[in-house]
């Protein structure tokens, strides 16, 4: 059967290009014959994936950019045209974690994280909209998480933005049902990624207690970021409403439906 979004020739952008999902997802895109536009904050990742998507012998340009500067997300599209042409499928992948309790956050760090993980994806969707619209066939992708589906103790900053992103893509999807313009939102579980090792933490935690959280976390961190792009790939090209990515997720999904509200009794007990 043939994909309802074949990928080549079509023009993507990935934001969180500069490693892990990003990356890989970039590399996947560039093996189907897309064309790349890549964003990233961090120039040494960026500048990795891009020479990594130019020895496929794909083309692809590179924007060096913070998802917290507003103006700067504004300007985008109109570089994105002027050097590649009209974009076709958006993938707002960057995200961004922050450790602890509640209580134990300074709210300028939640807000830093809401910034990063929701507001730069309506504000990415929102300035290249208008472009998209107009395509024969684009595709908005939106990386929710598997902590989109559940919210665990200790991460109510990180729950809320994927939550908001799910909310988010899910009423999109529904305002561009039968149109060119799909809406796909993606909730990947433990991906091999270095998002707990670079979390920020709150200050009025203690570091070893931190640092045991981090490996602690990491240990459920088990699918490849290839692995993971891979899944992702074939369910944009299939145009899938959600993407859940890794059998963590899919457990993970089928506990919450079947227990709404007292999930996370059996999950943490599964856990320990």
């Amino acid at each position: 059967m043939a994909d309802a979004f074949p990928l080549h020739d079509k023009l993507a952008l990935v934001t969180g290009a500069g490693g892990g999902i990003g990356a890989a997802l970039a590399a996947g895109l560039a093996r189907r014959g897309a064309r790349l536009v890549l964003v990233d904050r961090d120039p040494d990742g960026l500048a990795r994936t891009e020479a990594a998507v130019r020895a496929l012998g794909r083309d692809v340009g590179a924007h060096c950019l913070d998802l917290t500067d507003a103006a700067a997300i504004a300007a985008l599209p109109e570089k994105v045209a002027a050097r590649h042409g009209p974009l076709d499928l958006l993938v707002n992948n960057a995200g961004v974690a922050l450790a602890g309790r509640f209580a134990d956050l300074d709210l300028p760090d939640f807000d830093w994280l809401m910034d990063v993980n929701f507001r730069a994806v309506v504000r990415m969707t929102h300035a290249f909209l208008p472009v998209l619209e107009s395509r024969p066939a684009a595709q908005i992708v939106n990386l929710s998480s598997l902590y989109g589906l559940v919210a665990p103790p200790g991460q109510t900053a990180y729950a809320a933005s994927k939550f908001a992103v799910r909310g988010f893509s899910e009423a999109l999807r529904h305002e561009y049902a039968g149109t060119n313009l799909g809406v796909s939102v993606v909730h990947p579980g433990g991906v091999a990624t270095a998002i707990a090792r670079n979390a920020r933490a709150g200050p009025r935690l203690d570091p070893a207690e931190v640092a045991r959280g981090k490996q602690a976390a990491e240990r459920f961190l088990r699918l490849s970021p290839q692995a993971a792009a891979e899944r992702i790939l074939a369910g944009i090209a299939r145009r899938e409403p959600r993407i859940v990515v890794g059998r963590d997720a899919a457990q993970v999904a089928l506990i919450q439906r079947l227990m709404p509200v007292r999930y996370w009794s059996l999950i943490a007990r599964a856990m320990e």
